[in-house]
């Protein structure tokens, strides 16, 4: 280990506009060296070469703590990468030797374990339990906008229950940051159980750093089993889903300003690309709900489920983007009833779809109404808005694959009226459209009752 003494001056070095390593005092340029690089050649430290790449991509300064390798150990650096004309200046400090971090093969183990386990999906949370990370396989889905919990605290995705001895598995593995398994628990927004599994994440100092966990539904009595997601939608999901969750995870930090002042321009483009990869992550929903709605032998539950409670639900989970939009929902009012015949999941996703469509295509200031009535042996909700409205030629149209009224509107993929039109009449339901131009939109989502 090639370490000096921590208290001298900051190193300091040059980095050119072809990322070249120009200047550097002797202690950068030793451990260069062992590095494998040299003067006049690209720097040879990754972690330097890409926060000097970073600072000039965003044209300001950036201070960060790093750990280099050097030898068989680690160092832990601070820096300071601060452009200029000539290319990026480095003044580095600290210089603390640190011993590497490894995982014990008792870790390795659990956590080989866990990615080859049966999970249907999988979450991460920090060291405080807010979510960090949730991604969802094909033919399974918490309901709602996923990229929305992100942050918020893992309860608020999972009622968490005591097992049959009445402890908390979790809460237990918590205290003496293990791994768990088999916590029972509910999905908020669907009341679909799971069971819950996680291994702890460590930090470099050993530290407890927050939970990598798995979600596996719990087969419900009577239910009627879902038929196994096709190959090419489990490729599709798993190709796409997860680099997308990091580039949006990636763009909404550069939002935050985590890495230090950034110009407004930059904020801007961060948000843009925050933007088009969930827009991207929707379509993957979509396209993974077309291969399974257009499978032959595609079929859905038939559960006792309350329409009023799905359709406040589903306006629930809409709010946050509701409020940013400047719009109110109106939604059924609590203690009001609606029995119905349907899957509890593909109901909220038809009416996630039909409220969200109405808040999209509302003006700012004005209302959307969803009502939950009865018409005879049908239960019906009402999404009503006060949008521009559609015309009658468009009004079939829109039900069709990959249509949209207007395709230079921001929007979907023109996939989800199809999706869950198809859907409701799977489930002895149907979706129509009553709307003329300059008065809203009035969708109906209607479903067998029950008494």
């Amino acid at each position: 280990m090639n370490a000096v003494d921590a208290g001298l001056p900051a190193v300091r070095g040059m980095i050119d506009r072809a990322g070249r390593l120009i200047e550097a005092d002797a202690r950068l340029a030793d451990l260069n060296r062992r590095a494998g690089g040299g003067l006049g050649h690209p720097l040879a430290i990754p972690q330097l070469a890409a926060l000097a790449r970073l600072a000039a991509r965003l044209r300001t300064s950036i201070s960060r703590g790093v750990l280099a390798a050097d030898g068989d150990h680690d160092l832990a650096l601070w820096v300071r990468a601060e452009p200029a004309v000539e290319g990026i200046h480095l003044a580095i400090s600290g210089w603390q030797p640190r011993q590497p971090w490894l995982p014990t093969v008792d870790e390795a183990t659990r956590e080989l374990d866990f990615v080859r386990s049966g999970a249907d999906w999988l979450w991460e949370t920090d060291a405080a339990l807010s979510l960090t990370y949730v991604s969802v396989a094909a033919g399974e889905h918490p309901g709602g906008n996923l990229d929305s919990l992100l942050g918020q605290p893992l309860t608020r995705l999972f009622a968490i229950d005591t097992d049959t001895t009445g402890d908390l598995p979790m809460l237990h593995a918590l205290s003496l940051r293990r791994s768990f398994s088999d916590q029972p628990a509910t999905i908020r927004a669907t009341g679909r159980p799971v069971r819950l599994a996680a291994v702890p994440r460590l930090d470099r100092t050993g530290g407890f750093a927050g939970f990598i966990g798995a979600a596996r539904s719990v087969e419900q009595p009577d239910a009627v089993a879902a038929p196994a997601p096709d190959a090419f939608s489990m490729r599709l999901d798993r190709a796409l889903r997860d680099p997308l969750g990091a580039i949006i995870a990636h763009a909404d930090m550069i939002q935050t300003h985590d890495e230090g002042p950034l110009a407004e321009t930059y904020v801007g483009y961060a948000a843009d690309i925050a933007t088009a990869g969930r827009h991207l992550i929707g379509l993957v929903d979509d396209l993974v709900d077309l291969q399974a709605i257009e499978r032959p032998d595609f079929r859905v539950a038939a559960e006792e489920i309350d329409l009023a409670d799905l359709a406040r639900r589903a306006a629930g989970l809409l709010q946050v983007r509701a409020s940013e939009a400047g719009v109110r929902i109106d939604r059924p009012a609590l203690g009001e009833v609606l029995p119905a015949s349907g899957e509890f999941r593909r109901v909220l996703q038809i009416l996630v779809n039909l409220i969200g469509n109405a808040v999209r295509y509302s003006p700012e200031n004005s209302i959307v109404w969803v009502r939950a009535e009865r018409e005879g042996s049908l239960a019906a909700v009402i999404v009503a808005d006060q949008g521009k409205g559609i015309a009658i030629g468009d009004q079939v149209r829109i039900f069709e694959k990959f249509e949209r009224v207007d395709p230079r509107e921001p929007g979907g993929s023109g996939l989800g009226l199809y999706i869950a039109r198809r859907l409701a009449r799977a489930m002895g339901g149907d979706i129509t459209v009553d709307s003329a131009p300059g008065q809203g939109a009035r969708f109906l989502l209607t479903l067998p009752a029950r008494d």
